[in-house]
């Protein structure tokens, strides 16, 4: 008996196959699928899938034996994973490289031919094989489906590993957004205070000072407040954003129509002169939280861009036999045809100024899509400059 070299990139392909994480796995219904029917095709007793570990030879899948691994140095396979192409050994009990091999006596393998399972990356992990008890040769036909077989498990085993990459980033990804999302929710905490006190203590200074500043002093108080009021709407924008992803795990319940809109209504602290909509009996199923969310970022946008004398929201509703479908329609400001497609990004507020003069975040609209796609629905804008606009957006029943 001969005991085969190791490859002269061993260690490189030892790390390929610590990669692929096949040793010492469980059996897959889809390799075991493979031998069975290889058995089958060949009329042999015994086929496999191996892995060659760094002294043993792991059977990813066996057909014909009731054990899952053996010693290398006495593996047919340690021999095969040298070659380039199909290995044949038509009779081992003459060929010198096997003879007195103990595994010829243990288990009758006198007829062996293995491909070597290549990777993308040019390593041979191991081998798909087939054993017989008698001596026997394959013809050019069968060679070709054996190695063809071999490239369906090389394909296996890539997308297996594929999966695995994809689970382990998804993982990850969701690990550093739970952790962006505290980070958020933390530091906007935290700075909503001390950005309150700037805006109570320049409201102190200019009350109890009011008259000993001059013009110029006013005004930068001034400017000190706007800016701490408006870095206090974005962390307000930011809470509400990381916020929204929680209402999505609320569980869905009933609701009356009307009383959604009267939620709305009551949470904004609006008069039937601001906000207006037609009386619905309809009663749906929905994440009543998400979807009050939504209505009020809109209503709320409808009233605060809005010049007009008498500001006012209208809010309709219909459903078809998969989608609730609600409208919200203000008479504001409208946005211009330019401006609409980008409306819903992140951070885009079309310099927009409201009816105190101070600028949008763009969080507001982003947060909006984002809940009513999670939800299972589209939204979409009709809006002219002067005259209002009109947001519709659908919810999946």
């Amino acid at each position: 008996m001969i005991i085969p070299d190791y490859p002269i990139n061993e260690i490189e392909r030892q790390s390929e196959v610590n990669n692929y994480k096949l040793v010492d796995t469980l059996p897959e219904s889809d390799f075991d699928n493979i031998t069975s029917l290889l058995s089958t095709i060949f009329d042999v007793p015994i086929s496999l899938i191996t892995i060659l570990d760094a002294d043993r030879n792991f059977f990813k899948s066996h057909y014909g034996l009731d054990f899952n691994e053996t010693p290398r140095n006495t593996s047919f396979c340690s021999h095969a994973i040298l070659q380039d192409d199909i290995f044949i050994v038509e009779d081992a009990r003459i060929d010198p490289r096997f003879k007195d091999n103990p595994i010829i006596e243990l288990y009758q393998t006198i007829f062996y031919a293995g491909v070597p399972l290549i990777t993308k990356n040019g390593y041979p992990l191991g081998t798909l094989c087939i054993y017989d008890h008698k001596p026997r040769q394959l013809s050019d036909s069968q060679k070709q489906v054996l190695k063809t077989i071999a490239k369906q498990v090389i394909n296996l085993f890539e997308l297996r590993l594929s999966n695995r990459l994809l689970d382990q980033t998804k993982q990850e990804l969701t690990e550093r957004n739970n952790e962006l999302n505290k980070f958020a929710s933390h530091v906007s905490h935290d700075l909503k205070s001390p950005l309150a006190n700037i805006v109570s203590l320049t409201d102190l200074l200019k009350e109890e000072k009011e008259n000993t500043l001059t013009k110029e002093s006013t005004e930068f108080l001034g400017y000190i407040e706007d800016s701490a009021q408006s870095l206090k709407n974005y962390i307000d924008g930011i809470l509400i954003h990381y916020k929204s992803n929680e209402l999505l795990n609320e569980d869905k319940d009933y609701i009356n129509v009307n009383d959604l809109f009267k939620e709305v209504q009551r949470i904004l602290l609006l008069n039937d002169n601001q906000l207006k909509t037609t009386v619905y009996s309809n009663q749906i199923f929905t994440n009543i939280a998400a979807v009050t969310q939504v209505l009020i970022n809109l209503v709320d946008n409808g009233l605060k861009y809005n010049n007009k004398a008498n500001p006012e929201v209208y809010l309709s509703f219909t459903e078809d036999q998969k989608h609730y479908t609600f409208t919200v329609k203000d008479n504001g400001n409208g946005i211009a045809k330019q401006q609409q497609e980008n409306v819903f990004e992140l951070f885009n507020n079309n310099n927009q100024t409201d009816v105190k003069g101070k600028k949008g975040t763009g969080i507001g609209l982003f947060t909006v899509k984002n809940l009513v796609k999670k939800l299972g629905g589209t939204i979409s804008l009709n809006s002219q400059l002067n005259q209002g606009s009109t947001f519709t957006f659908t919810i999946e029943k």
